[in-house]
C-alpha cells in the first residue's frame, strides 16, 4: 500500500504541472463569460456524470447560495439534479440526449453551458454542448488533458495535465472553487 505522502507528493506535482500549464488566460476568459451572462440575467447551466456531476450540483451550489460573500443568489442550474425529468427522458427516450434536453428547457442564447467531463467523452456532455451551441449559448469545458470529443464544441476549454480520473477530479475542485470566487467577486463588485 502507498504512504499517503507519496500519493500526496503525486498530487503536488500534478498540481505544480497545472500552474505551469498556462490557464490564467482561458480561466479569466470562462470567469468573464459568466460574469456577462449572469449579470444580464441569462442562466449559467452545468452538468457532468458521476464525480462530475456532484461537481455540477456543488457548483450550482455555490453561486446559486453563497460561496464567500453574503450577495443575492444567481441562476445556476445544475442539470439532471431533478430525477423525475433525468429518468423520465432518459426511460422514454435515451440517456444520450437528457442533459440536452435539459438545455432545450432552461438554457437561452446569452447564456453560459459549464460542461464537467474526465475524459471530455461523456456522450450526454457532448450533445448537451452540440446543444447549447445551437441555442447561441456559449460552452466551456472542463476536462482532463486534451479535452477529448468536447473540445471543438468549447468555447473555452480547461484541460488539466492529466487523464487519470481520481487526480483530474482532484484539480477540478481547485479551479471550480477558483471560478466561483472570481464570478462571486466580480459580480459583487458590479
Amino acid at each position: 500500500m502507498p504512504a499517503f505522502g507519496a500519493y500526496l507528493g503525486g498530487h503536488a506535482d500534478l498540481v505544480e504541472a497545472t500552474q505551469k500549464a498556462g490557464l490564467d488566460a482561458r480561466l479569466d476568459a470562462a470567469v468573464r463569460r459568466i460574469v456577462d451572462a449572469l449579470a444580464a440575467g441569462h442562466p449559467l447551466l452545468v452538468c457532468g456524470n458521476g464525480g462530475s456531476m456532484a461537481d455540477a450540483l456543488h457548483i450550482a451550489g455555490e453561486l446559486a447560495a453563497k460561496f464567500l460573500l453574503d450577495r443575492p443568489g444567481h441562476r445556476v442550474i445544475a442539470l439532471g439534479a431533478n430525477p423525475a425529468t433525468l429518468t423520465a427522458w432518459s426511460n422514454d427516450v435515451a440517456w444520450q440526449s437528457a442533459l440536452a434536453r435539459e438545455v432545450e428547457a432552461y438554457g437561452e442564447a446569452g447564456g453560459v453551458l459549464l460542461a464537467i467531463s474526465t475524459s471530455g467523452n461523456s456522450a450526454n456532455v457532448v450533445a448537451a454542448m452540440e446543444t447549447a451551441r445551437t441555442l447561441g449559448m456559449a460552452t466551456i469545458a472542463l476536462t482532463g488533458a486534451g479535452g477529448g470529443r468536447m473540445a471543438p464544441l468549447a468555447d473555452i476549454l480547461i484541460d488539466l495535465p492529466s487523464r487519470e480520473t481520481p487526480r483530474v477530479q482532484e484539480l477540478h475542485v481547485i479551479v471550480y472553487h477558483f471560478l466561483c470566487m472570481e464570478v462571486e467577486r466580480r459580480l459583487a463588485g458590479q
